[in-house]
This record gives C-alpha cells, structure tokens and sequence, in this order.
C-alpha cells in the first residue's frame, strides 16, 4: 500500500517546468480573452494610461512559434538583469577564492555560538536593514548580490537556505510594499494621481513598522521551530549535503586565519556597498552602475587578494557560468509579461477588473483595489511600471468610490506583497536559484506568511478610510 501512496505521491514541477507551464496558459489566455487597448500619454517624462480611452482592437493571439520565441524576448527585455547577475556572480566568486568570506563565516559562526545577544539580534536586526532599504531607496534587483553572502553565513550558523533567502528577499519585498520614501512605487505612484510627493509618510511608517515586524516574527517563529527539529526544514536534505560539500559542519572546529588581506578584501567589500547605496540614492544609479561598481570591486578585490590574472580569469568566468541557470529562469519569468504584452490582453484584463472596485463602502472599495493590484501584480510586478499603467485608472475610480487618492495609493503598494511567491517575478526567481531553493518549496514555507500580509493589508486599509486620510 505504501508504495502504491509513494508510487502517485503528487510532485510539483521543477521551477523551469513550472515557468513554462505558466507561459503556455497566458499563451492560450491570448486566444480567448479579446484584445484591448488604453492610449498612452507622456507626462512629466513618464508614460501614463489616459483614462476612459480603453477600447478593444484586434486579437493578438500567441501561437506556438510565439510561445518559443517568448524567453529570447525575455531573455533581451532583461538583458540588463541578466548582465548584472552574470556580472555579480563572476565577482562574487573572485571574492570567494579570497577566502576572506570563508574567514568572515568561521569568525562570526564562533561569535553568533558565544554570544546570546548575537544570536537574538542577527536575524531581526539584518532583515530590518534589508525592509529598510525596500521602503527608502526601493532595493530590489540589489538583493540578489546578498544572497550569495548570506544563505551560506546561515548554512554555517546551523539555519537553513530557506532563512538565508528569506532575509534579503522577504525583507526588501516587504519594505517595498509598505515603503514610505520609494520613489520607484510611491513617489510615481502620488505624482500621476497628483498627490504631494511623500505625503502620508506617518500613517505609511506604521504600515512599515507593523508589516516588517510581522516578517520578522514569523521568520524568528520558523527559526524556533527549526531549533527543535531541523528536519522541519524544506530544504533539509540539500542543506545537509551542501553542509557537508562545503565544510560547513566544521566551521566551529578549524582554526581561523582571519589575516590582515581578509581584513582588507572585506572592507572594499564594505566600501563597495556604500559606494552603491549612495550612488542608488544620491545620483540615481541602477542596474548599469551597479554591475560596474561590482565589476570594479572584483578586480580590486582580486588583486588585494592575490589572485594571478589566470586565477582571477578562471574564478570570474566559474563564477559567471554557476549562474547561467538564474538567467534562464530570469528570462522565462520576463517571458510571462512578454507573451501577455504582445497578447494584447494586460489592458482588457485591467479594463474588466475596474468595475469590481465600485463598492457602496469605501473601506471595501479599498480593499477590492488592494485585490485587483495582486491580480495586475501577477503580470506587471514592476513597482513604477504598475503604477504608470494603473493610477491613471485607479484615482478617478477612487474619487468615484469615496476612497481617497492616498489610500489608493496604499491599496497598490499592498498588491506588492505577492512579490515574495509569485514566479513571474524575475527578482524573486533570480534570488531563489542563488540560494539553490526550488520555487515550490519556498512557496510551500512563504504562503502562510503570504496569507497573513494579505490579511494585514485588508486590515491596515480600514483607517484610512474611518479618517479620510489624505
């Protein structure tokens, strides 16, 4: 009887698999859902919707060549993500034959084993960062580099690449969703619906707070568990082996070696890292920058630490070629916007969503936008990108529904929340390949947390609407 359970025991597809099963139902959503179309004004340098322009064209029905040629389409639209994980990977790994972050982990895994205060405020404090960075300066692709440092600091410290991956990215999405000084979501978001830039920033600060806090609890709620019994784990077995491949297991027993070169590569390290959140906030950097400025950190690093022209030549090109396969699932999850695109059907979609907001309650007219901006997030998880193609739409739908322009605002940032589960996302993806965490685990541990976000969404859309929060 058990093999029998074991021989129809259901297996969720690889990622890859996962993708592409998803890129042919949008495929056949193009033949029957119509075809539509907004017009599109420029204003202030950024492309808007025009609202009541909406009107139904022709069909652009996806066919099978169009389905295959979708990820190459990906693979150019995100050409400048792709470039940058190349890019990071090859330098990351010319900063692991250093060996300055294998000192880094042997150091830090004996202060975490010896410090209580250490142990209680590692992960709290790190995720806070990470929020912090996703609510003020919009962090997002930057999360990537991280995850390379941080699963395997966590691996060494007994956690597992779940809570490795669940610290940049969980954070980053979370504060993104509930920023209060994102220029990328907020600000473009409050200048197309004509709201004062930044305005509301108390009200969105508690929203933060609350919204980060609830993260942490529920990653310190899992490590607790973990603690008791690792095989709660969902990344158990692999995390064991990896363990075991890459010595992590004796990182309390060897001798440590952290010399005066470790301490140097680590500082430009460090150095890099300030020179790009200034460079993001500052002088509006983003992804070409960034890879420069990672690019550079790597040779400097390379030389700092030693490395032969050969040497550093063969790391960078290892390191590159480990991340091939990120970029594959990069491209096939911007496959996913560009086979709807070329459909023609994100508009129609958006255009029959908008009547479901119409409510008699403000406070339900709120939060059915709350829902539609999830569903729209499923395509266009672009923060700016959303905004530019909803708020023209959804500000005249809330003066209509009683619902003031700055909750509608806090109705589409909350549809951000879906960021942390839904596989279009190519940052989301991106980050899991790093950490080596399939998709379908991580859904399976991200989902409850997802539920109770979605909940505190509802939620924290009440008061503003009691107040006619403005």
């Amino acid at each position: 009887m058990s093999e029998v359970k074991k021989k129809f025991k259901f297996r969720v597809p690889n990622t890859y698999l996962l993708i592409f099963s998803l890129l042919v139902l949008i495929a056949a959503m193009t033949w029957i859902i119509p075809g539509g179309q907004y017009e599109r004004a420029v204003i202030d340098g950024r492309e808007v919707v025009v609202q009541n322009s909406f009107k139904y064209v022709e069909n652009q029905p996806q066919g099978f060549i169009d389905l295959f040629i979708s990820p190459l389409k990906g693979f150019v639209e995100a050409g400048l993500i792709i470039g940058f994980i190349l890019f990071v990977g090859g330098s990351f790994n010319v900063l692991a034959k250093t060996e300055a972050i294998n000192s880094l982990i042997h150091k830090l895994a004996r202060a975490h084993k010896n410090s209580k205060l250490l142990q209680k405020l590692f992960i709290p404090v790190l995720m806070l960062m990470f929020s912090l960075g996703g609510a003020t300066f919009g962090m997002n692709e930057e999360i990537i580099p991280f995850v390379l440092i941080i699963v395997p600091i966590c691996l060494a410290l007994g956690y597992d690449s779940i809570v490795g991956v669940a610290i940049p990215l969980v954070g980053a999405h979370v504060g993104f969703a509930s920023a209060f000084l994102n220029p990328f979501n907020v600000g473009i978001a409050q200048g197309i619906a004509e709201v004062p830039l930044f305005s509301g920033i108390g009200y969105r600060i508690i929203c933060w707070a609350i919204s980060t806090s609830v993260a942490i609890l529920f990653l310190l709620w899992y490590i607790n568990r973990l603690a008791k019994n690792s095989k709660v784990s969902p990344t158990y077995q692999q995390d064991e082996e990896r363990r075991k491949n890459e010595h992590f297991d004796d990182v309390y027993n060897q001798e440590n070696h952290f010399t005066v070169r470790h301490k140097a590569v680590l500082i430009t390290f460090a150095l890099c890292l300030v020179m790009i959140v200034v460079g993001v906030i500052e002088l509006g950097w983003y992804i070409e920058e960034i890879s420069a400025a990672f690019f550079i950190m790597g040779v400097v690093v390379g030389i700092i630490g030693g490395l032969k022209v050969d040497e550093f030549t063969k790391a960078f090109i290892e390191g590159a070629k480990d991340l091939v396969g990120t970029a594959l699932i990069v491209a096939l999850a911007r496959a996913t916007l560009v086979i709807s695109r070329d459909g023609q059907i994100i508009d129609t979609v958006l255009y029959n969503l908008s009547p479901y907001i119409q409510s008699s309650s403000p406070v339900f007219a709120s939060q059915k936008m709350f829902v539609v901006q999830a569903i729209i997030n499923f395509f266009v998880h672009s923060g700016s990108g959303q905004a530019a193609l909803t708020m023209p739409i959804m500000a005249p739908l809330a003066d209509l529904a009683g619902v003031t322009r700055q909750t509608a605002i806090l109705a589409f940032q909350f549809g951000e929340y879906t960021n942390i589960i839904i596989p279009t996302s190519a940052v989301t993806m991106g980050a899991l390949s790093m950490a080596k965490v399939p998709w379908e685990k991580w859904a399976k541990w991200v989902l409850p947390l997802m539920i109770i976000l979605f909940l505190l969404g509802l939620v924290l859309l009440i008061p503003p609407n009691l107040f006619g929060w403005q």
